[in-house]
């Protein structure tokens, strides 16, 4: 905690220098993805506390970077091992699958030309599984305000989440809209929405470098037209056409910004788009789960994950876009929400893997001590003994040589169990 206070310290020393709270022309920072973040979270405590006591520093003309799908891949991280042939020719004779669809800008894109995108390792992850990637990077919640007849379907030309949902449904033409994305029309011709078990949204930091209006309360127009309402929006649209299917709402990420020079600026908790800023998408994205049932998942708060300033570099490849490391540490996270909701592996699982950037490996299978778990979640080992968790079979012994490598895997995750 004195480690990230003084960073944040510094941080805004070096702000100070730069014109107080507001940068225009060409001292405008290189943006990149998102951020959010609920004050009233209790897993957010310290980095609110941080944020609420600080002014914030407004920007003008923030922009996303452009950025190549490809590129993604870069990273020191090792690349999850493939398929062998013998798991290819299992997964043929399977009958049915649990079928994730995702949707999102570049943080869901990114990595999917070589298989390291954030959907398709949760298929690593998740027993018996399949995704379909619909992320498009540089892309928005909602509408784009220059849009101004949003129920002209038949000219419908914006890939925004709604855009997205509505090609789904046949309401747009999706040959027309994706003619640009080749890959993803192909994605979404695999879709049966009838089918589907999880859609899975990612939105906001474009939104935010947009200047979305964060809900009705900010804007007279059309709840198209704001973050809020958009999400809400194109949720109520694909219960329609997927009644059985479940909904996972992902915050946008904890992102830094930077200088032309490649200084820090701020990060998403301090900088302001002039409405709000990355931490309050965020925080309104997790509103949409709450209000639309769905579930949310964190990229923010640092509720199971150490990404923060003095471990950004490593989480992310510019401060925004996240590396190969840091999407196999989410997706590691993400694949205990499915893996919960499908009887696969107990809710402690879910609750107690808090990953440190620097002792990630992504090889490891993740599993809490048998001991901890029976004396804190008593009822979750009854049935960890009984053989029904797939991803949490009885153990076959209890030798101190086990034990000890169940401590060094799971050290954070008694701590975490004790503190609760």
């Amino acid at each position: 905690m004195k480690k990230r206070l003084s960073i944040i310290t510094a941080l805004f020393i070096a702000v100070s220098t730069l014109s107080g709270c507001a940068m225009t022309g060409s001292s405008s920072p290189e943006a990149t993805e998102e951020e959010s973040y609920d004050p009233e979270s209790a897993q957010s405590n310290d980095a609110a506390s941080e944020a609420s006591s600080t002014e914030l520093i407004i920007l003008r003309d923030l922009f996303e970077p452009l950025f190549e799908e490809a590129s993604a891949s870069a990273s020191s991280s090792t690349i999850e091992k493939a398929e062998t042939e013998e798991e290819k020719e299992d997964a043929k004779e399977e009958i049915q699958k649990l079928t994730f669809v995702f949707f999102g800008d570049s943080q869901i894109a990114n990595g999917r030309a070589d298989g390291t995108d954030i959907a398709t390792l949760i298929t690593r992850r998740v027993p018996n599984s399949e995704s379909i990637n619909l992320g498009i990077g540089g892309t928005t919640a909602a509408l784009e305000q220059s849009t101004s007849d949003y129920l002209d379907y038949e000219n419908w030309n914006s890939t925004c989440f709604l855009g997205m949902v509505y090609a789904l449904e046949g309401k747009v033409d999706r040959e027309k809209l994706l003619s640009s994305h080749p890959t993803v029309l192909e994605n979404m011709n695999k879709v049966d929405p009838e089918e589907v078990d999880y859609y899975v949204i990612e939105y906001g930091a474009n939104d935010f470098f947009n200047k979305t209006p964060l809900d009705h309360t900010q804007t007279e127009l059309n709840q198209v037209y704001h973050f809020y309402g958009a999400m809400c929006l194109g949720i109520d649209e694909l219960k329609k056409i997927s009644p059985n299917a479940k909904f996972i709402v992902m915050t946008p990420f904890y992102s830094v910004y930077k200088d032309a020079d490649g200084n820090i600026i701020g990060d998403s908790y301090i900088v302001s788009n002039g409405i709000g800023t990355l931490a309050q998408y965020a925080k309104k994205a997790v509103n949409v789960a709450e209000d639309e049932g769905a579930i949310d998942f964190d990229g923010m708060f640092m509720a199971h994950s150490d990404m923060y300033l003095d471990t950004i570099e490593k989480y992310t490849i510019d401060g925004i876009h996240l590396s190969l490391t840091g999407r196999q540490i989410f997706a590691r996270l993400l694949a205990h929400l499915p893996n919960w909701a499908e009887g696969y592996e107990p809710y402690a699982y879910l609750e107690t893997d808090n990953i440190k950037i620097d002792e990630f490996d992504p090889e490891q299978v993740y599993r809490y001590r048998d001991d901890m778990l029976q004396y804190y979640y008593p009822e979750y080992y009854e049935k960890m003994m009984n053989g029904e968790y797939l991803l949490a079979p009885p153990p076959q012994d209890t030798d101190s040589e086990n034990e000890s490598d169940n401590d060094s895997n799971n050290e954070a995750s008694s701590e975490a169990a004790s503190e609760s």
